[in-house]
């Protein structure tokens, strides 16, 4: 019997254009949890206390902010991709 070690996507989140292609497929999905579970995935590959620190957040507050079904503030998402070292951009929808 083959056995296969559980994916975790934070294993391969090693650069800040993984980071960046990861959090942007997830921000396609239309349900904001996968959004969520994408940040939390980096912020794991990155140490949650260490993004905690470097956002200025308590790290209870972030583990809150990222649970799926949360509904964190923008200026708290903003601070957490800054500190992970990405943007959110906006580009025109095509038709």
């Amino acid at each position: 019997m083959v056995k296969f070690a559980p994916f975790d996507a934070a294993d391969y989140l090693d650069d800040e254009e993984t980071i960046a292609a990861y959090i942007s497929a997830a921000l396609e999905d239309a349900n904001p949890d996968v959004f969520l579970t994408a940040v939390r995935d980096v912020a794991r590959a990155r140490g949650m206390a260490q993004l905690a620190k470097d956002a200025g957040l308590g790290r209870e507050s972030l583990y809150k902010a990222l649970t799926p079904g949360a509904k964190p503030r923008y200026d708290t998402m903003l601070k957490l991709l800054h500190a992970l070292g990405v943007k959110i951009s906006v580009s025109p929808l095509h038709s």
